[in-house]
């Protein structure tokens, strides 16, 4: 049988594990699996750009479309030194499910360059950015598949996509990517979806296992756009935030931080450890934290930071991913079987791409929404699905994981859609 490239890739296998967990669970057959295992399409590109110093740099990017059963393909575009068509492929697998998840007319899409972006100036960059989406123009659309930021990647970049593709096609595209500037039909809210929807699902969780958010004592592990905004809304909604970490190290204070100063510390000093402020200890051990002993763990800095190895010392009963794959298989079945509630990350962080969906929906109706209405709209989608998984999973999934719940749930929406258009 032919063997893709991407296949060894460790990311890519780790998503293919867990779709293989889901199907089973579903009875799916091997040819399903199969089917469901790679991408629809899977485009790599060369981007050549010419640098401040007059010399010639070359990058690769890729566009993974994994999965249009139920509408185009959707997901974000990194820019990363380290990024590979694995696990590109790997990310447009996870959009799928989360997608479907989410119960949102989307497929699942991912791209990448690899490049580091701070490397690059003003210029440079805005050269990358428009060349790497004139080389994908073919394969994107506002009816075929939309792209969004991710690491690294903001709404500027996006203005130049937009711009780039609304060139090419000789028409405005307003819905071909999502998050852009708001003067460009974007929403202001899209900055903080993503940490307020994961405010969101602990806050739901707390309501149904702890009697309720307020009073319950929550750690943030990483302070970019996701903890910050997941920080800020739990604090608002009663939770007492009193750890914070980035990649420097962790501020904490048992009585709880001042989230609007650690947030304005961030911004001016780039980093929290230089917050001061009540009883606050300052460690350079940004690790510490997870294992510290709150109610609400809010991992959202990078993939693989609670382990075999740490779970035995995580004190927290309920976790909230606001990352992509904080938690290992191993150390998410550890979690349930101590009576942990994992809020899988394809639940907890999907409210950028819903909210992205209330922005492309009304690019495609040629309206605006204000801030106040889109953030409505998001509570009350974000809040009806997770009850939806928690209660499908108490009910059909208890012996899982919540996370094997979620995949099931999600794969299976997928299947029928496939069966439905005579894929599979």
């Amino acid at each position: 049988m032919y063997s893709a490239p991407y296949e060894n890739d460790p990311v890519y296998q780790m998503a293919v594990k867990q779709l293989r967990e889901a199907a089973s669970i579903l009875g799916l057959s091997e040819d399903v699996v199969e089917a469901l295992s790679h991408p629809e399409k899977l485009v790599q590109v060369k981007i050549t750009i010419r640098r401040d110093n007059g010399k010639i740099a070359t990058f690769i990017g890729w566009r993974s479309q994994h999965n249009s059963a139920l509408g185009p393909y959707k997901g974000g575009i990194r820019y990363t030194p380290n990024a590979t068509a694995g696990e590109t492929v790997a990310l447009s697998m996870w959009m799928t499910w989360k997608n479907a998840l989410a119960g949102l007319p989307y497929g699942g899409g991912k791209g990448a360059v690899r490049v580091n972006p701070k490397e690059l100036s003003q210029r440079e960059l805005e050269e990358l950015s428009r060349k790497y989406f004139a080389a994908i123009a073919k394969e994107v659309g506002p009816d075929i598949d939309v792209p969004a930021p991710d690491v690294y990647t903001n709404p500027q970049i996006m203005a130049w996509y937009y711009d780039e593709y609304s060139k090419i096609v000789g028409y405005s595209a307003w819905g071909v990517v999502t998050a852009k500037p708001v003067e460009l039909g974007g929403l202001q809210a899209r900055v903080i979806s993503t940490g307020y929807g994961v405010a969101l699902t602990a806050r739901e969780a707390a309501r149904k296992a702890l009697g309720g958010i307020e009073g319950k004592t929550v750690a943030v592990h990483g302070f970019g756009n996701v903890g910050m905004y997941a920080a800020k809304y739990l604090a608002k909604w009663g939770a007492i935030v009193v750890a914070i970490s980035d990649s420097k190290g962790y501020i904490y204070d048992p009585k709880g931080l001042n989230i609007d100063e650690v947030i304005k510390v961030k911004e001016q000093t780039d980093s929290v450890v230089n917050y001061r402020g009540g009883d606050v200890k300052v460690s350079n051990n940004h690790m510490e934290l997870l294992e510290l002993p709150v109610d609400i763990l809010v991992p959202a800095a990078i993939e693989n930071v609670i382990t075999q190895d740490n779970v035995s010392r995580v004190k927290a009963k309920i976790i909230a991913e606001g990352a992509n794959g904080p938690t290992t298989p191993e150390a998410d079945k550890i979690l349930h079987n101590k009576g942990v509630i994992v809020i899988p990350d394809i639940l907890a962080n999907a409210g950028g791409v819903t909210m992205s969906w209330i922005e492309w929906a009304h690019n495609r109706m040629g309206c605006y929404l204000t801030d106040d209405e889109a953030i409505a709209r998001l509570d009350e989608i974000m809040t009806r699905n997770f009850h939806k998984v928690f209660d499908e999973w108490q009910k059909k999934y208890s012996t899982y994981p919540m996370r094997m719940a979620a995949y099931a749930i999600a794969v299976d929406r997928v299947v029928k859609a496939m069966k439905l258009r005579g894929w599979i």
